[in-house]
């Protein structure tokens, strides 16, 4: 049955009423907050508003309203772990809101939400409730005297959390600044659903459900805790639109609502299921919404940041896939229903459909090769720990769990030697076998143990496991919880977090540092000239020589020199540390690289090769010019092109890493495909566009408030200074402390070397300028031209005569390969005859001359039409190395599989390999081994049939 209000109807209804009260609509803000790097993600409706309330911006408008995309699952904020598991609970969720900017105040915000809810949602008024601030008369006389809410349903909250003001009903930005009491608007569901009133000892039951919050801004609060009237007080309400569905849709559970029941009627299409109330489904449900707006936002998953994030949802998502059967990749696939679903209201789902499916569906590729083996992993060391516990019971000969088949038979601790353990209906391994003996007295006493453990209540995954789970199998530790948590297991997170400390230590111990140890200095900083000037005059403040302060330095000593001023560069934002040289009279100090110390002194790396420096020594300092302009050409040119990416690929673009150095750009950057050579050509002639229009550069240093409005771009997750450098590139405006061109022209020509993936949504892109990129056209048309030689053809026709060439080489391909064929199949007959019969099988294992793997394989088929039941081994030899097939016919593979026979010939060969029952391949290096591997084959067959 349709809903009378769909969450379409209910976003669009709130939309116009409040615009018909003078509000302006305002679209959704991303999920990644725009310059604050207080948040992770837009957990609320007024982040967007956050500056005007802080009286830091100011809007064309007084009264707003807007549906805002909101994520909890990281931070502070985080509810990822409830999702599944509660009625209301979600990652992603959209907040209704309507704001006043020193416009209108309480009487309008609660009468205008009064009339909302029960003259358009006509929801009932006898079902709803308030609460209000205890000091608050204002909101109280409103809501009794003027609403006409009887007393008894407006409840005063006062400061029950533990101090003044610290109460659900006073709101606070944060410790200091814009403050004010809340009215809360609350649903009652009715006396058949446990749960008390707000404000009640049970007021976290489920009857009272509070739908929407009305914030007065009203006071100032200082460091001391003291209160002051804002002159402007402004109103700040949202209300959760999932929540006000289930209510006016008649449901209990917001995943019953009309878009989530469309959701999880997908997720069941994709996984299998038929059971639409699995909690599972609603995890899925839940999850392709958070994570399919995090990509059209730009967030991609990664291993840290927001990335991080986004990975361990669509980890997660895909894990509760896992559990219900599902093991090949199906999330992506939903993503075209929430566009459908989704799409009016949010365009940019709609128009990024295919790339956002593309991204999670690399994402799910890549976890499913691993976590079949981490689901093995988890549930063995469960198993074995469970079967340790349950055997170490005294006198128990019978165990058994409700509703899992959990048995334990046939323990007897005076019985011999135990024969065969079953654990979790698989075979265990010899190591597994002994691990249980060794550790379980008198079970290597026991004739036959049976087990079958499936209740791990009460046990600890040891926290190793736990982080070999997420080093080697990209288990989050929270997918891990999520896990043991529906078994009753607890994770040992202090022995995780001692894990992970443990590999940071070994992997900082590993670390290759261009100094020992950190240099010690505690002098003032140095200042930076290197902008206008690449040569000047300084004074040595300090002098390092193997990572220890020394008077001066000598002949042939290489060292650390730090100076007062400085023109040189020191590495940073990408860009490499100029190089150079430092002189004073006799003395001449060769600088190989420029890094920092602190954040404002550089320390000048290199070999002092004649005289002698002193700490207090006037120089001479000068930086290499050529390295310099080139590498400012790159630097520049960078700057140009992610304008260019962005304005080809999308918006979505956004710088992951970058390296500038004299010889090239690396610049890596979130993108979900190969970046096609049509695509790249676009942006060569974007930039070189820009390069010829010989724009100047401009440079501004301006406070970071400033720099938001000039519409510099400014990398989300950077922390920034108060003040910060503004640059000007041709058409690119980003902030940026680095050295660069005084004109675009200066960089000359610049050319895309190279593009290729570096992580999943992660793309690198390479570039020369000036003469580097002259020099490699020159080398380009070298190779053409050396090309165009060798095949005796003018330049112009050498793509057809390749073509020519290729189609030459693949018609001698097919030929051999039919010589081989034929050869194999005479080999094959001849073959036959060396078959021996053990128990009514042919067994045969030969050495196949001039075989490769699929002549190999092609002659195998043969032989097992011709033998009919049969083990058959056959090989062949290139030098050391071997390649090894075995096959086994299909009435035959319930005595051996093909996998464990290639194995027993492989291991004698130094190789292993593998497959499928009837069929194997293995490979190995001690080629002077196979003839007595192959002579052993008859012998481990009789053994095993």
């Amino acid at each position: 049955m349709t809903p009378s209000f769909t969450v379409a109807d209910i976003r669009k209804t709130f939309l116009d009423f409040f615009a018909a009260k003078g509000h302006t609509v305002v679209a959704s803000s991303p999920l990644v907050p725009g310059n604050d790097p207080t948040l992770m993600f837009t957990n609320s409706g007024m982040v967007q508003f956050k500056d005007v309330f802080l009286g830091t911006d100011k809007r064309p408008y007084q009264r707003a309203v807007s549906v805002q995309a909101c994520l909890r699952a990281g931070g502070k904020h985080n509810d990822l772990e409830n999702v599944g598991y509660t009625a209301r609970h979600h990652t992603f969720f959209e907040m209704l809101g309507n704001w006043s900017f020193g416009d209108y105040f309480k009487r309008e915000s609660l009468k205008w939400a009064w009339e909302l809810l029960t003259e358009v949602y006509k929801l009932p008024a006898d079902r709803l409730l308030a609460t209000v601030y205890q000091e608050d008369d204002e909101a109280y006389d409103i809501w009794t005297k003027e609403i006409g809410l009887p007393p008894e349903r407006v409840i005063r909250i006062g400061d029950n959390k533990g101090g003044r003001y610290k109460s659900d009903n006073f709101w606070m930005m944060a410790d200091t600044g814009p403050c004010g009491p809340c009215s809360e608007i609350f649903y009652d569901h009715g006396d058949h659903i446990p749960g008390g009133p707000p404000g009640s000892p049970d007021e976290d039951g489920d009857r009272f459900i509070e739908i929407w919050n009305n914030v007065f801004m009203q006071f100032n609060m200082d460091e001391t805790g003291a209160v002051t009237p804002l002159p402007a007080p402004c109103v700040d309400t949202g209300m959760g639109l999932e929540r006000l569905a289930a209510i006016l849709q008649h449901v209990h559970s917001n995943y019953e609502i009309d878009i989530f029941d469309q959701l999880i009627q997908a997720a069941a299409r994709e996984t299998g299921v038929t059971d639409l109330n699995n909690k599972s489904l609603r995890v899925i449900a839940d999850h392709i919404r958070a994570t399919a707006f995090l990509v059209s936002d730009g967030v991609i998953p990664s291993n840290e940041g927001r990335g991080y994030v986004q990975r361990r949802i669509v980890r997660r998502a895909i894990r509760h896939g896992y559990k219900l059967g599902q093991k090949t990749p199906f999330f992506h696939k939903l993503v075209a229903d929430l566009a459908r679903l989704m799409g009016d209201a949010y365009p940019q789902l709609r128009a990024q459909e295919q790339r956002i499916t593309d991204i999670l569906k690399t994402e799910e590729e890549r976890f499913f090769e691993t976590l079949a083996y981490g689901m093995d992993m988890l549930d063995s060391v469960l198993d074995i720990a469970q079967a340790k516990r349950v055997l170490k019971t005294p006198g128990l000969n019978w165990f058994a769990s409700e509703g899992r088949a959990i048995k334990l038979l046939s323990f007897k601790s005076d019985a011999a030697v135990a024969e065969t353990v079953i654990l979790a209906n698989r075979s265990l391994s010899d190591a597994e076998v002994q691990e249980l003996k060794s550790d379980v007295p008198g079970l290597s006493e026991c004739p036959c143990v049976h087990a079958v453990v499936r209740d791990w209540s009460g046990l600890v995954l040891p926290g190793d496991v736990a982080f070999k789970l997420h080093d080697t199998y990209g288990f989050p530790l929270d997918l891990t919880n999520d896990v043991c948590r529906e078994h009753g297991v607890e994770v040992d997170a202090a022995g995780f977090a001692a894990a992970m400390e443990k590999q940071k230590a070994q992997a900082r111990a590993a670390g290759k540092f261009k100094m020992d140890k950190a240099l010690e200095y505690t002098g003032a900083g140095n200042q930076f000239v290197g902008y206008e000037q690449l040569q000047a005059t300084a004074k040595i403040v300090a002098l390092y020589a193997d990572g220890v302060s020394v008077a001066a330095l000598k002949q042939g000593q290489t060292g650390v020199v730090v100076l007062d001023s400085t023109p040189f560069y020191a590495e940073s934002g990408g860009q490499v540390g100029d190089e150079g040289v430092i002189t004073s009279g006799s003395a001449r100090f060769a600088v190989g690289d420029t890094l920092k110390i602190k954040a404002d002194v550089f320390g000048h790396h290199g070999q002092l090769d004649e005289g002698t420096l002193n700490v207090g020594d006037h120089v001479a300092a000068a930086v290499n010019t050529a390295v310099r302009a080139a590498t400012v050409r790159n630097h520049s040119a960078t700057h140009i092109m992610h304008k260019a990416l962005r304005e080809v690929l999308g918006a979505h673009v956004q710088q992951k890493g970058s390296l500038v150095n004299a010889e090239r750009t690396r610049f890596d950057f979130a993108h979900g495909a190969p970046v096609s050579a049509a695509e790249i050509r676009e942006i060569e002639r974007r930039v070189n566009e820009e390069i010829l229009a010989n724009a100047a550069t401009q440079a501004r240093v301006m406070d970071i408030e400033s720099a938001q409005k000039t519409g510099a771009m400014m990398l989300f997750g950077e922390k920034y200074g108060e003040t910060v450098r503004v640059l000007d590139i041709g058409t690119s405006r980003e902030l940026c402390g680095g050295t660069h061109v005084q004109r675009t022209g200066d960089i000359g020509l610049f050319k895309v070397v190279g593009e290729g993936g570096v992580a999943a949504g992660v793309r690198r892109i390479e570039a020369v300028t000036g003469t580097n990129a002259l020099a490699y056209l020159q080398n380009l048309e070298d190779t053409v031209q050396q090309a165009a030689g060798t095949l005796k053809a003018p330049v112009a026709e050498l793509n057809a005569r390749i073509t020519q060439a290729l189609d030459n080489a693949r018609t001698l391909e097919k030929e051999v390969a039919a010589l081989k064929g034929k050869l194999a199949s005479a080999q094959g007959d001849e073959l036959l005859t060396q078959a021996v019969d053990v128990k009514g099988l042919k067994v045969l294992a030969v050495v196949l001359p001039g075989a490769d793997a699929k002549t190999l394989r092609e002659t195998m088929d043969k032989l097992k039409d011709k033998l009919k039941t049969a083990a058959i081994v056959l090989a062949a030899v290139d030098g050391d190395k071997v390649q090894i097939a075995a096959g086994v016919t299909a009435d035959s593979v319930g005595r051996i599989k093909a996998g464990e026979l290639v194995n027993f010939v492989a291991q004698q060969v130094g190789g292993k390999g593998g497959g499928k029952p009837d069929m194997a391949m293995a490979g190995g290096t001690d080629a002077a081994q196979l003839p007595a591997a192959l002579a052993s084959v008859v012998g481990w067959v009789t053994q095993k049939v």
